[in-house]
């Protein structure tokens, strides 16, 4: 059984299929964008919208970057936490995501085991 779903909103894809073995072998099910355009699109797929337990979002990215992918999913979906991994950032880029809603910030390269317990936190502040 899936301890819950998370979306990957990244433009680079082997970082992406890192995260998503990582969180695969973590009991996760996880599904792949690899911008905002397609991060939006994901969760708003016909009547149904995709039910995520978090999202992890990069900042920069072609089409719609993050900071427009991320004031979509909290209006949108206000209950679901979301994680900015990013490798581009500063104290004050942080802090305004943190005043945004977001619930941590990863500074890319990532650790595998610090990735899984942000998603083990945000996926508690979901329940």
């Amino acid at each position: 059984m899936s301890l819950g779903r998370v979306l990957i909103v990244d433009d680079e894809p082997d970082l992406r299929k890192a995260v998503r073995l990582t969180l695969t072998k973590a009991g996760y099910d996880v599904v792949e964008a690899e911008d905002g355009e397609k991060g939006i699109a994901a969760v708003r797929s016909g009547d149904n919208p995709l039910l995520l337990g978090t999202i992890i979002c990069d900042l920069q990215m072609p089409k719609v970057g993050g900071a427009e992918a991320i004031a979509f999913f909290r209006e949108q979906f206000p209950s679901v936490p979301i994680i900015v991994m990013s490798g581009a950032g500063t104290l004050d880029i942080a802090s305004e995501l943190y005043r945004q809603g977001v619930v941590e910030y990863l500074a890319k390269p990532v650790k595998a085991d610090m990735l899984v317990r942000a998603v083990e936190r945000a996926m508690r502040l979901k329940d």
